[in-house]
């Protein structure tokens, strides 16, 4: 986590930004999550540790990092946007398309299967993000109870 918030400040630096207090916050709550948050939930964890902080300086501080490359945007329901650090290792997602919950996987299996349909086809492929949408466990078992006692 230390390394992540390290190259995270690195790269701040090098695009010219300072390292405020806020940002370092948010920083430290990015690489400590393990999912995705959005930015009321980054808000919340982060008024546990500074209750000055405001829901806009949590925006402006996104707004920022994803500026400069070292958060992501992930755009993975209609109604809001997560984010994360960019420098987490390269990962895939898994979408439940009934209670929204994101589950990261190791994507190395995808990025193999893009590789070599890229040169099937004579295409470099530089990058490739995978998400797949279905339902979580939890809804389907729920589903299936539901089912059930319906019938």
């Amino acid at each position: 986590m230390k390394e992540l918030i390290v190259s995270s400040e690195r790269q701040l630096r090098v695009a010219g930004k300072r390292i405020t207090p806020q940002r370092q916050l948010v920083l430290r709550i990015l690489a400590g999550a393990s999912g995705h948050l959005d930015a009321q939930e980054i808000y919340e964890r982060a008024r546990g540790r500074d209750s000055r902080l405001s829901l806009a300086t949590v925006y402006r501080t996104l707004a920022v990092l994803k500026e400069t490359g070292v958060v992501l945007e992930l755009h993975l329901d209609d109604e809001h946007h997560h984010y994360e650090l960019a420098a987490k290792e390269e990962h895939s997602h898994l979408v439940c398309l009934s209670c929204g919950r994101v589950i990261e996987v190791d994507s190395t299996a995808f990025c193999n299967v893009a590789l070599a349909v890229g040169q099937a086809h004579g295409f470099h492929v530089a990058t490739a993000q995978v998400e797949l949408a279905g339902y979580c466990q939890q809804c389907t078992e729920k589903d299936q109870e539901a089912s059930r006692s319906s019938a």
